[in-house]
């Protein structure tokens, strides 16, 4: 018997604290907040990839070993510094040969010249004795003859002159091309040849470094086709990484292209099974170096915001009447909840702006059936949380 009483006053002992959370509840965490403004923002979630404001991949235009590699990776280089040096052998040999040979024809054009010469003398003076009627005219037309083909070897030899000048300014440029310089201002992101290596570059423009610059970076956001239609240049951005996914990092949509990510020009019959994205670029400064070449960025596209209006859950609001309104359940003072019909402006998922019928401070139903209920406010959004619309993401990488 004692145990049964025992029982009893432990079962009437969890009953009671059981009551006191719930009335703790009711006073405390139900009661009506007070009037409250908070921001709430429409977005479309992407899935982006960070890549250098401006790559180069710096490349070798001939053939050779590499003898000598300047940089290291991570250097910081200038336009005009030193990447690599290339066997330069060859280069210096073809520019002696071709050097040789317009000296050749230099020597020819003044051959040319003296033979013009003489055969202008020659014509001179047949012309003379010819109109003195003291030469003949078969002498004065060979005299003619041979000042025309003087002059035609000058020119010809003139011309090969030219285009010996030329060889020798290929030769040149050539052994130029062994010293591979800096294209412009950058940080060395790869180095794909290293000293020693021979390349080829009749078959293929051989790359040496890869060169970016990452004072700025650009964001290659993936938009879903259920999306992109909704998306423009110069909406607001703004994105966080894997990395630290507290820190938002704002900017403006540059560009979308226009073709798809996979797209390659042939006509193919469409994959329905597959998704299709699109490219939205964006730029963000980087200063100090956190963000990287390749990292993922967890990008929001803000279709549209409002700050410091009427929040009311997005769970609260009913069916959408033909009228545009929706309905929604308030509870009044009697605990019993009432059909109000509500003017909503942005709606995010998460929160919803109230644009007539409710005031800050009731508290409205956010599952039909419950008493329980949420206080219209600031709904949790203050600094714009953001909801989630259209299509969705690819999922990042890496998660």
């Amino acid at each position: 018997m004692w145990y049964k009483n025992k029982r009893f006053l432990t079962i009437a002992g969890v009953a009671a604290a059981l009551l006191v959370v719930l009335a703790l509840w009711l006073l405390v965490f139900n009661k009506p907040k007070k009037p409250d403004l908070g921001n709430v923002e429409k977005t479309v979630l992407a899935s982006g990839t960070l890549e250098p404001f401006e790559q180069v991949n710096v490349g070798a235009q001939v053939s050779g070993q590499v003898t000598k590699l300047a940089v290291e990776l991570g250097d910081e280089v200038y336009q005009g510094d030193l990447i690599a040096e290339i066997d330069s052998q060859k280069q210096k040999n073809d520019l002696a040969t071709s050097q040789a040979a317009l000296n050749n024809q230099k020597a020819q054009r003044a051959t040319a010249l003296a033979s013009l010469a003489q055969a202008q003398s020659n014509f001179t003076r047949q012309q003379t004795l010819y109109q003195a009627d003291a030469g003949s005219k078969a002498d004065y037309e060979s005299a003619v003859q041979q000042l025309k083909a003087a002059q035609a070897s000058l020119d010809a030899a003139n011309a090969q002159i030219q285009q010996a000048t030329i060889s020798v300014n290929t030769a040149n440029v050539n052994l130029g091309y062994t010293r591979i310089l800096a294209p412009m201002n950058g940080t060395v992101i790869a180095i794909i040849t290293k000293q020693g290596q021979t390349v080829n570059a009749n078959q293929s423009a051989p790359t040496i470094v890869v060169l970016g610059q990452l004072d700025k970076m650009t964001v290659k956001a993936e938009i879903s086709e259920a999306d992109v239609i909704h998306i423009k240049p110069g909406q607001k951005v703004y994105f966080t990484t894997l990395g630290d996914p507290e820190k938002k990092y704002y900017a403006t949509l540059r560009s979308v292209e226009p073709a798809p990510t996979d797209f390659t020009g042939e006509t193919t019959t469409n994959n329905t099974s597959s998704a299709i994205y699109y490219y939205g670029l964006f730029d963000v400064d980087n200063p100090d170096g956190t963000l990287r070449p390749s990292m993922t960025a967890q990008v929001y596209i803000i279709q549209d915001s409002a700050n410091n209006v009427l929040t009311v859950p997005s769970a609260a609001l009913g069916r959408k009447g033909k009228d545009g309104n929706y309905t929604v359940r308030v509870i009044g003072k009697d605990r019993k909840p009432t059909p109000v019909k509500v003017k909503v402006g942005i709606n995010d998922g998460t929160n919803a702006q109230v644009l007539n019928g409710l005031k800050a401070g009731q508290q409205v139903v956010i599952a039909q059936g419950s008493t329980s209920g949420s206080t219209a406010s600031s709904g949790g959004n203050r600094g714009g949380g953001g909801g989630l619309t259209g299509g969705g993401a690819r999922p990042p990488r890496g998660m």
